[in-house]
Order: C-alpha cells, then structure tokens, then sequence
C-alpha cells in the first residue's frame, strides 16, 4: 500500500509547499516572457529611476527581482520560503539583495520608493486580519507617497473559467490537479502525485478577495488607490472580463489606521 505523504497540520500551506522541491517542478515552465513583459511594462509606467529603492514583496526565487536589477535598478527581494532565498542569492550583488521574510512583519520602515507584490503573491492567510497586517506592513515599508503595486487574480474571471480536473506530468511525475471553491471563500488547488512509491498531497489556497475587500483593506493601510489595471498591457480593469485585478496605490501614511 503506498503511504501518503501530507503537510504538517501545524504549518501554513505556503510555508510547506514553497519550500518543497516539487514547487519549483510543477511550475518550471512559468512564462519567463510574459514575466519580463510585465516588468518593461512596470519600468515604462513608474518610470524608476537608479537612485529608487525598489522591494520585491513574496518573490520566489527571484526572478523579477533579478531582472530589475539586470536593467539597472536597486532591488530587494523578500520571501518566506528559505529554499527561494537560498537560490536567489546566488545572484546578489551589491544593488541586488535577498531576505527570508514574512510580509506580515514590517521589514524596513519608510524606506522604499515602491514595493511590488507580483503574480498572486498575496491572498494565501486564512484570516482578513492577516491580510490587512500584511498589507499595512507593505504600506509602513514605503516612503511617503510611494507607490505600491498589488498583481491580484481577479476571482469573477477565474471562478467563471475555473477548471475542475487536470493532469501534467512534468519531470516523470504525473501532477493530478483539483481545483473548487471552499464554503470560505477560498480558490483551493489539490495536488496529487507519487514518487518513489509515496503519494504526496499538496493544497494551494488563495483568498477570492474582490475589488471592494480590497478597497477596505487599503483604506485602513492609508494607501490611495491611484489606477486599477486588468493585464499585463495594463489595460483598464472591467470585473466582468479582465483577467488581473492590478492595483497601483501611493502611501498616505497620515491616513492609516494601523
């Protein structure tokens, strides 16, 4: 009988699976291209200048990071995932640095000219009051008028589009994916595979958080909403049909609530 391999009940899933080596295998084929789309698109729209402080909030292995700094900007990359870090290092330099962190800590007050938190990097605690703490973290990093950037899933296109079933195999391994709505309000992803005779179990949830949830959280962070994208061209959002929900919010610390 094959043994099942599950997360400890005691971790937060993303603190499991990120650090797991099977991440990194069922996403290898991300889309380095659309990526580094994204970001000329995010040079050409902040216009960052050498002398900005850039942070890259939840960034993996740092793939974006690195590419900024490749373009000449001065970025640091925070992660929870030790493993991301690890990896990411091997890359610093002295305009490029990496740290093991929670985005719910504030990690260095005042001091950035933007913080980005890419690709769904957000939406992963279980609690509305972890997301607000993570969200005033953010705010508490940036100087005054900085700008954020939130890179959300809009959850009315996904949950429209939401595929039930699927399988890839990548690597040998044969992913077995589900994917549904929780009674929470949580976008959960069940993943199933088998190697070397031990079926593994790994859960992906991410909050389907709406345009007015966020509103509210932002209010209390003190951040002004300054333009809400809907792609990667940085088109304008429509709820019914976009398939990003993409903040850009200057930092009004005299108005926070936390």
């Amino acid at each position: 009988m094959l043994q099942e391999e599950l997360m400890p009940a005691t971790k937060e899933w993303f603190g499991e699976w990120f650090n797991s080596p099977y991440y990194h295998v069922l996403y290898k084929h991300r889309d380095q291209e659309d990526a580094r789309f994204f970001i000329n698109k995010l040079v050409w729209y902040f216009g960052f200048t050498p002398q900005d402080k850039i942070l890259d909030l939840a960034c993996g292995k740092g793939r974006h990071s690195i590419y900024l700094n490749h373009l000449g900007f001065n970025v640091t990359g925070l992660d929870l995932s030790e493993q991301n870090i690890r990896a990411a290092r091997k890359s610093e330099n002295n305009r490029l640095h990496f740290d093991v962190h929670d985005m719910r800590q504030v990690y260095r007050e005042r001091y950035f000219d933007y913080v980005l938190n890419l690709f769904t990097s957000f939406g992963y605690f279980d609690s509305d009051a972890d997301h607000q703490k993570a969200l005033c973290a953010a705010a508490k990093a940036l100087k005054p008028e900085g700008k954020l950037l939130i890179d959300f899933l809009n959850p009315y296109h996904v949950l429209n589009n939401l595929v039930s079933e699927e399988e890839k195999e990548v690597e040998g391994l044969q992913f077995k994916i589900t994917r549904h709505l929780s009674d929470s309000g949580f976008i959960i992803k069940d993943i199933h595979f088998v190697d070397s005779g031990r079926v593994y179990h790994f859960q992906e949830k991410v909050k389907a958080l709406t345009y007015e949830r966020f509103l509210a959280y932002f209010e209390v962070a003190g951040l002004q909403l300054v333009e809400t994208f809907g792609n990667y061209a940085l088109d304008p959002y429509v709820a019914e049909s976009s398939e990003r929900m993409i903040f850009v919010l200057q930092n009004k610390p005299q108005q926070a609530r936390c």
